[in-house]
């Protein structure tokens, strides 16, 4: 009778308790999900996007790739940022190191042009390059620095540039169900999905595959996702998800802030189509994918349909003929840290 009674308290303890093991949260090391963690690299706050203009009016984008050790990664866009001006050829690379007394409110990072041997996605930061071709198009032996928020510094020809960091938004980021709208996941409860963990409104990947309930053959679909900060890893290794069409096709979720957006990084068609633009904003940002899988005629007069896909608001897939889906939808893991909100669906199937 003492036995059976210790069991019942034991297992009334353990339903008592806050967070119990199941559902505690998953961490990984080098590997952060929240930009108000205190432990988080001072590297993160320098990171990002910046716009401003060079002497003379002419405006101008960078963006911030923090590499680990500290090391920063500057991508220089004439015109504007990418999808924002960004004249989609020529790009300008300058790197740095953070001083050992830097954090993140204080700290100067000075800036020097790259060169010497570099490779795509390099895991030793000073070998690494975003850009397949190293130099690209409009490369320049530009200097620079990153202090308080502003990247500054000179041309090789002597022009000064100023740039203020800037945090941009998806057009249809917090978009609202329209109606007649299925409502997938409003951060209130997993009824509609297999697997994952719900946090402050937030459905947590931990790692692990992610199926929806319901089916749907075509649909428009909005989602919004953040990738983790990993600044050490480098290529799949940076965040690895993806977005599983009901047709088995998938969108690629990936940490690819400000790389070359290859058919494997992040907006792709994984294996079958590179996003027209990277569109992909740095990690610890809310970015949004709405996708449209459309009934069309395919080959022969067969059945079939067309896939567009928005990043951040921008098309990136153009209807790409396809086929027709069935199954639900998966939010991968694979092994990473994801995070899911927002996600709601408008019918299309034919009937």
């Amino acid at each position: 009778m003492k036995l059976a009674l210790s069991i019942v308290l034991f297992v009334l303890a353990t339903l008592a308790s806050p967070i119990a093991p199941a559902f505690a949260q998953v961490k990984q090391k080098g590997v952060w999900t929240d930009a108000k963690d205190a432990t988080i690299p001072p590297a993160f706050h320098f990171q990002g996007e910046y716009v401003g203009k060079l002497e003379g009016g002419s405006p101008i984008g960078a963006q911030v790739i923090a590499l680990g050790g500290e090391w920063l990664h500057v991508v220089v866009y004439p015109g504007g940022l990418p999808g924002a001006g960004w004249d989609e050829k020529h790009r300008v690379l300058m790197e740095g190191q953070l001083p050992a007394s830097a954090d993140g409110s204080s700290g100067r990072v000075v800036l020097k042009s790259v060169d010497g041997k570099r490779k795509y996605k390099s895991g030793r930061a000073s070998e690494f390059s975003p850009v397949r071709e190293f130099p690209p198009a409009g490369h320049k032996p530009w200097t620079g620095s990153i202090e308080g928020g502003v990247l500054s510094g000179k041309t090789d020809g002597g022009r000064a540039f100023s740039l203020k960091k800037t945090v941009r938004r998806s057009t249809t980021l917090g978009a609202k169900p329209p109606k007649g709208a299925f409502v997938l996941f409003d951060g209130s409860g997993l009824d509609h999905w297999n697997g994952g963990r719900l946090d402050k409104g937030v459905l947590h990947t931990d790692a692990k595959d992610v199926n929806s309930k319901p089916r749907f053959k075509a649909y428009t679909i909005h989602v919004e996702f953040m990738t983790p900060f990993r600044p050490t890893a480098r290529g799949q290794g940076r965040g690895n998800s993806g977005f599983y069409q009901t047709n088995g096709w998938e969108v690629q979720v990936l940490d690819s802030f400000g790389l070359e957006g290859l058919k494997n990084e992040c907006g792709a068609l994984y294996g079958k189509a590179p996003p027209r633009l990277n569109m992909c904003l740095p990690p610890l940002t809310w970015q949004t994918y709405d996708v449209d899988l459309v009934a069309a005629e395919g080959k022969d007069g067969k059945p079939g349909a067309t896939l567009t896909v928005r990043h951040n608001g921008v098309v990136i897939h153009d209807k790409v003929p396809t086929k027709l889906g069935g199954g639900g939808f998966k939010l991968q893991g694979h092994g990473n840290l994801l995070q899911y909100r927002n996600i709601w669906v408008i019918d299309r199937s034919p009937n």
